[in-house]
């Protein structure tokens, strides 16, 4: 082999500056079923991270294995970018099979060593998705008998186009995913196609309506919320919490998550008050915010603001400051970021009746001051735009890539721990 062409050696790429960035996949009850997760690099490590067939199999398995994202997937798959070199390796077994979606690019030859490699690999329980498709006849789709899903990118059709397509790929009888969905009026659109599976962060994106108020639910949250920020009686929060009954149980459910790491399981909202205490409680009354009203399954709203506020956390006690609180207040700006969303009011709007901390004011509104670097870090993590991220680590003393992804495996197992009850 040419010298050139060798791999680098693991332990070079295992420091290198990899930045890791997911993208959600919902199914048509719009619960989360699985993440795409992307390995990128940072400017000083670009080339060796953009030539795939070299770097795939060891920053998969540096994922999968110094950052135990096996175990931090929960029970969501992980879709994973994969090229026929990386298939064809030992490499690829590391990967649990039963928790992997591997990805190929949709006109990939069907060499038969690979499509014998793909049933090998089947047999040990991996899917496989065909990726960028957007077109047909299937002469250009030659390993559509060896996947599961196909996965259109719905950036690169027009609404006719992406009817056809559909209409041609339905008789394969392959599960159908639209990518790169960025409002929900573009969901809507693949639903009614038939489309299974929906990867964005349209359900993030706000749709602000002028005059609209807030629901009654939203509204009494925000209430015990800033109760708590200007120290009200015990009794006082005890008493508005009975007022609503559906909050109460919400509380429950969420304060008896895994991710609570409580040893005792909470029975009422007093008993909550005392053991919790107050900023514990000030935490879970902000993820209310995202709670389904009825009790039913947790929203990927509330998913991806408990993972915003618990990175920002963790993000803030890696930074080179003497504030104890930092972590809080970073959390705290985390959870509240999404509000917009799902509250359908501008931030200034929402914000303006809470005795919020200053920097967590200026982090939400303008995205000024530590707090609103890590925010908009989280945002541009989420927006895979790794560029923009290596900018902003420069404001943010103490975070490296290396943490920040280490940060995002921590964040996402206590997030996904949420949908987990004792």
């Amino acid at each position: 082999m040419d010298p050139e062409q060798l791999p680098p050696h693991p332990d070079a790429l295992a420091g290198a500056e990899i930045f890791l960035a997911r993208q959600p996949i919902l199914d048509r009850d719009q619960q989360l079923v699985a993440y795409e997760l992307l390995f990128r690099g940072s400017k000083s490590n670009r080339a060796m991270v953009q030539d795939e067939k070299l770097a795939t199999a060891q920053v998969v398995t540096h994922a999968f294995g110094e950052l135990s994202f096996g175990d931090v997937l929960g029970p969501y798959r992980a879709h994973i970018n994969a090229d026929p070199a990386f298939l064809l390796s030992e490499a690829v077994e590391i990967l649990p099979g039963e928790s992997v979606v591997l990805e190929l690019a949709a006109e990939t030859p069907a060499d038969p060593e690979l499509i014998q490699r793909c049933r090998q690999l089947r047999r040990k329980g991996f899917s496989f998705a065909l990726g960028g498709v957007a077109r047909y006849p299937d002469s250009h789709l030659p390993l559509a008998g060896e996947v599961d899903i196909l996965k259109v990118d719905h950036q690169l059709l027009n609404n006719h186009e992406l009817f056809l397509l559909t209409c041609h790929l339905k008789p394969l009888h392959k599960k159908l995913l639209a990518e790169k969905i960025e409002d929900r009026m573009q969901m809507e659109h693949c639903f009614d196609l038939g489309f299974q599976y929906f990867q964005g962060y349209y359900f993030a994106r706000p749709t602000l309506l002028e005059g609209r108020k807030l629901s009654h639910g939203a509204l009494s949250v925000l209430n015990l919320l800033n109760l708590i920020l200007t120290d009200a009686d015990t009794h006082v929060l005890e008493r508005t919490f009975k007022q609503e009954p559906g909050l109460s149980i919400n509380l429950l459910r969420l304060t008896n998550s895994c991710a609570s790491g409580l040893a005792v399981r909470i029975a009422s909202v007093r008993h909550a008050i005392t053991i919790l205490g107050r900023r514990q409680l000030q935490r879970w009354l902000q993820l209310l915010l995202y709670a389904n009203p009825d009790g039913g399954p947790l929203s990927p709203l509330l998913q991806l603001a408990a993972t915003r506020g618990r990175f920002m956390e963790l993000g803030a006690e890696r930074l080179r400051s003497r504030d104890r609180d930092l972590p809080d207040r970073a959390f705290m700006a985390g959870i509240l970021s999404l509000l917009p969303t799902v509250i359908g009011q501008p931030m200034a709007d929402i914000l303006a009746p809470l005795s919020l901390p200053q920097d967590v004011h200026l982090a939400l509104l303008e995205r000024r001051t530590e707090l609103g670097y890590l925010l908009s870090l989280t945002e541009k993590l989420e927006e895979d735009q790794d560029m923009d991220c290596a900018e902003l680590l420069t404001q943010l003393p103490g975070l490296r890539p290396r943490s920040v992804s280490e940060c995002l495996a921590q964040a996402l197992s206590w997030a996904n721990r949420l949908t987990q009850e004792r």
